[in-house]
């Protein structure tokens, strides 16, 4: 059955870090996958050309992947704890309502960035089922250099309840993830090919097949 799929992301390469394979896996299954990228980077904090740069290669990936849309949203990276809260809110809500997805992936709350928690909460508001729209599933993702650097005594720890198996699609998520040059960063860090394929490979292997992608489940919804 087809299935109307909504990954949020904070910043580019978010999506592919988090649910690349599983992207890649879903529209291999026939089901449209929407990208919402929420945040741009402004100078000084950003050169405006490394933003297009990003912008551009999170299109060359999703296109590689077979995304059916991605939207770009314009709020400023690093800088959303400064944005009315509401304004955030009411700006997912609009892309919810445009798409009425079933599914929709969220970044996770304990992540160490900011926007990462800042977008978790405005997406579970818009996400109330008291909208023209009512989801499924909610999950969250890690993302590499994110989700792990958090303090997990302190901050909420990434626990997975769900898993996807990417077996067949791990080498596809790698190849999406290469056109992101602009964010990519040299073993041992995170944020690096090697490291995105031994964390398939790990979370695979804590449920039996050779890669897969955790996620927590957040709210489910089974209809008779």
């Amino acid at each position: 059955m087809n299935r109307i799929i909504l990954v949020i992301a904070p910043h580019p390469d978010d999506e592919i870090l988090g649910v690349g394979g599983s992207i890649a896996k879903f529209i291999n299954d026939g089901n449209d996958i929407y990208v919402l990228i929420c945040t741009k980077g402004y100078p000084p904090d950003f050169d405006i050309e490394v933003t297009g740069i990003a912008r551009k290669e999170a299109r060359m990936a999703h296109e590689y992947l077979g995304v059916k849309e991605t939207i770009f949203l314009d709020f400023p990276a690093a800088n959303l704890d400064k944005i009315q809260h509401k304004e955030i809110n009411k700006k997912i809500i609009e892309v919810l309502d445009y798409i009425k997805p079933q599914i929709v992936f969220i970044p996770f709350i304990g992540d160490v960035h900011l926007d990462h928690q800042i977008i978790f909460h405005s997406s579970l508001v818009a996400l109330r089922p008291i909208n023209s729209f009512k989801v499924e599933s909610i999950y969250a993702y890690e993302t590499l250099s994110e989700t792990n650097w958090n303090a997990s005594y302190l901050a909420t720890n990434f626990m997975p309840n769900v898993y996807i198996e990417i077996t067949n699609y791990l080498d596809k998520k790698i190849e999406a993830m290469k056109l992101y040059k602009s964010q990519l960063r040299n073993f041992p860090h995170e944020r690096s090919l090697e490291t995105i394929r031994a964390l398939a490979m790990l979370r695979g292997s804590t449920v039996g097949v050779k890669a897969a992608e955790a996620f927590v489940l957040i709210r489910e919804m089974i209809s008779p």
